[in-house]
């Protein structure tokens, strides 16, 4: 019986979080990997009992290989994080996405679970890209598909890499930073993609995955301020500037990059309840994530009063 199971963006950090859940639930795990993926990420995967299996999603040709004799595929894989020479939203996020559906169709992959994101204001080429491979996915004739739709990574979006720097106190916040989103940790993204592959309520379904509050970027400073009793500086990107860089960005990848962070500006929440329901899990509390990196960066702390 066949019951590999093959993650695409293993070496990510989504992609490799699906992997450690699925070798700890006894599955074994076969992953793509690209000859140019970090050696030191390639070995731990192996280290976990991950057997890794070159392959690249702009060579359709190699997908076959990776898809052969799997009963479930996982792909995480995206341009936006990991970007090497040759990589697009056009040649991964679209044409790579697609390849690797066809290869599992050819492969007589049993299930397949896309990692997209949640519907955004506007279109622009990443969003684009993601909403054309869900309808491939949907009309290819594999018999069960699941398409989570995460909201914004917690771990992305509000940290220090996004202007979110907790260490020296510091926020950019795009708008006036009280558009509400429905954060969502990478860990829960993982546990959801591993709990889809036997919640038979989430077979042949799109789903959309997020906190149970939907939060301003405002709302998070606040968290901090009172976990850590220190004050933030504040900078804001008005809402006008960035869609003048959506307007005028060149590049699809700036272009998406803009549109993202105009969507947070002006908010955009998702109802994570069905989702919660089909696959039996809780999405865990953004002020926990507050707590836990005011504790990790030795800052003050001391817990708030909720109301």
């Amino acid at each position: 019986m066949r019951h590999v199971t093959t993650v695409v963006g293993a070496t990510g950090l989504l992609g490799g979080r699906i992997c450690e859940h699925l070798v700890a639930a006894d599955v074994p795990v076969r992953a793509l990997v690209r000859p140019t993926s970090a050696p030191d990420r390639v070995e731990r995967l192996a280290r976990a009992g991950v057997e890794p299996r070159r392959g690249e999603l702009k060579d359709p040709a190699s997908l076959d290989a990776v898809c052969e004799g799997a009963r479930a595929v996982i792909s995480t894989a995206s341009s936006t994080l990991s970007r090497q020479a040759g990589d697009s939203i056009q040649s991964v996020d679209l044409n790579g996405q697609l390849a690797l559906v066809k290869a599992a169709r050819r492969a007589g992959v049993e299930h397949f679970v896309l990692i997209s994101f949640a519907p955004l204001q506007g279109r622009f080429p990443l969003q684009d890209a993601k909403r054309a491979v869900e309808e491939a996915l949907r009309r290819s004739g594999i018999p069960r598909y699941t398409v989570l739709q995460p909201s914004y990574f917690t771990e992305v979006w509000l940290s220090p890499a996004l202007g979110f720097d907790y260490r020296n106190a510091r926020a950019r916040l795009f708008g006036t930073g009280h558009g509400g989103m429905n954060w969502i940790s990478v860990e829960d993204v993982a546990r959801a993609a591993v709990k889809a592959l036997t919640s038979p309520r989430a077979w042949n379904a799109v789903l959309e995955l997020g906190g149970e509050e939907a939060l301003g970027q405002l709302d998070v400073v606040h968290l901090f301020e009172q976990w850590s009793g220190r004050s933030w500086t504040l900078e804001h990107v008005p809402e006008q500037e960035l869609r003048e860089q959506c307007i005028g960005a060149t590049d699809p990848l700036q272009r998406s990059f803009a549109a993202l962070m105009l969507n947070v500006a002006l908010g955009a929440p998702v109802d994570p309840r069905p989702a919660m329901e089909a696959l039996s899990l809780r999405p865990s509390r953004l002020r926990d994530y507050v707590a836990r990196v005011v504790a990790e960066q030795s800052l003050p702390q001391r817990e708030p009063q909720m109301s």
